[in-house]
This record gives structure tokens, C-alpha cells and sequence, in this order.
């Protein structure tokens, strides 16, 4: 493994809703670390069964792996939950019921990279700057692409909980995505977040929570706070998240400093 620590922290809320539908898992070995969220998709029934079941499969792959590149356990952890999921259907008779989105983050010694199918996100910050995300497979976001409307709007759509993509419906070609990888190294921070969790949350609060966190912990919990501020009165859905720092303790800013 790394000389470069790690250390990571989940959470996970019904937030207004009976049964929580999110699912998370972690999984590491001397090699490195992986990292699992998955949201069963609401009004499906029995989203709360395939988001467990394919976040530890995807554990289970990780913890068994044995050599390869961190992207090629990627593709066969979304490939293998997904076979698993349509045999489960199978099983229970299930066809219509049992959807996930997920998102994986992995690491090796020197590598960090990440997959993603629905809308279940992905925040890579560097130097508690947002450096990138993952993009929805969502009606919103691809209105987004098409100029429609602006990166802004997406959260409050109409259509924000149509999803294009999603685990556990017959898939004829690929559509889970892999980011491309990048250096492991210090001072970085990941967010894997529901649609429950960022929707209450802007970019830049995640950003300003985060300079003010030393832990992953303290940064998630900072962020549930606005989560529920924001979420009061609107039958907030399941919410979410999974946080990681690499590079041990951090020394964080205060709000002044942050704010001067």
C-alpha cells in the first residue's frame, strides 16, 4: 500500500421517506481502498435490495481481486453487480423492481479512479478546490449538454429523477462510465454522494466545509447539517455520502481565513 494515508467516512439518512433506499460499503486491502455508493431507485419497490446487493458485490470483488489495474476492476465490478442484480430479479420475480444507481471509487499504490451509472455523484477536490464531478445520466443533464438549461438548474427540474442510465434493466451495450485515472497523492479529497445529499448542497459549501474539516468525518457531518437546513419541509428523499482524504490530518482553516 501507499506511504500516503487514507481515511475515509459514510453516512447514510432516510431522511423523509419510510424505507432507505441508499446502501453503502467500504472495502480495503494492503493494496488499497475502495469506496461504494448506490441509491435504489424510489417508487420501484425493493431499491433498498439491489443497492445492498451491489454495493457488496462490488466489496466482495475488491477485497477478492487479485492483481490488475484498478479500471479493470472497475468494469468487472459494474459488469458482475449488474449480472448478479438480473439474476436476483430472476429469482424473486422482481423484473420491475429491483434499480440501483452506484458509484465506485477505487485506489491502488499509485492510482486513483472511479465509475459511475445514474445519478449518484462523484466530487474529486484537490487542495479543498473542486477539481471535477460526474455527470448525471439524468433528463437534466442532458439538457445541460444540449444548452437547454444551465449546470445551476439541475437540482430543483422537473424531471431531475429521470434517469437514462441505471443498474438493473437489460443493458445492450455498456453504459456504466470510468473516469480516467489519477495520481494518488496528498491533499485530496472525494465525495460519493445521493441525488438526496447534493441536492441540498452547493459546490461551493462542499468546498467550505471542507477547508474547515480535518476529517472526513467533520466534513460529512458539516455538510448533513446544511443538508437537513436546506431539506426542512420539502419530504427530503434518502441522502447519502461517502467521504475519503488522502494525506493524514489536516489542518483546517477557520472561517475567517477561508472567507478573507
Amino acid at each position: 500500500m501507499s506511504e500516503i494515508e487514507m481515511s475515509c467516512y459514510c453516512l447514510t439518512n432516510k431522511g423523509g421517506r419510510e424505507v432507505n433506499e441508499d446502501s453503502t460499503a467500504v472495502a480495503r486491502t494492503p493494496e488499497g481502498a475502495c469506496c461504494i455508493l448506490a441509491d435504489g431507485l424510489g417508487g420501484h419497490g425493493m431499491g433498498e435490495v439491489a443497492s445492498r446487493l451491489v454495493c457488496d458485490e462490488a466489496a466482495r470483488m475488491f477485497r477478492e481481486r487479485s492483481g490488475g489495474t484498478v479500471e479493470e476492476y472497475l468494469r468487472t465490478a459494474f459488469e458482475t453487480a449488474q449480472a448478479s442484480l438480473m439474476a436476483a430479479q430472476e429469482e424473486r420475480g422482481a423484473q420491475d423492481k429491483m434499480k440501483t444507481t452506484m458509484v465506485v471509487l477505487a485506489t491502488d499504490e499509485s492510482t486513483v479512479q472511479w465509475g459511475h451509472i445514474g445519478d449518484s455523484r462523484l466530487y474529486y477536490f484537490k487542495n479543498n478546490r473542486l477539481v471535477s464531478r460526474t455527470l448525471d445520466h439524468s433528463v437534466p443533464q442532458m439538457l445541460v449538454a444540449s444548452g437547454e438549461i444551465r449546470e445551476k438548474d439541475i437540482r430543483h427540474h422537473e424531471d431531475r429523477n429521470r434517469l437514462l442510465r441505471v443498474m438493473g434493466i437489460p443493458w445492450r451495450k455498456k453504459t456504466y462510465e470510468i473516469a480516467p485515472p489519477i495520481p494518488f497523492d496528498e491533499n485530496q479529497a472525494f465525495l460519493l454522494c445521493s441525488d438526496g445529499f447534493w441536492e441540498y448542497i452547493e459546490e461551493a459549501e462542499m468546498a467550505a466545509f471542507l477547508a474547515r474539516s480535518a476529517t472526513p468525518r467533520q466534513w460529512l457531518e458539516h455538510m448533513e447539517q446544511e443538508v437537513q437546513k436546506n431539506g426542512i419541509g420539502k419530504n427530503m428523499d434518502n441522502y447519502s455520502a461517502v467521504g475519503l482524504f488522502t494525506g493524514g490530518t489536516r489542518q483546517p482553516k477557520k472561517w475567517f481565513e477561508f472567507w478573507k
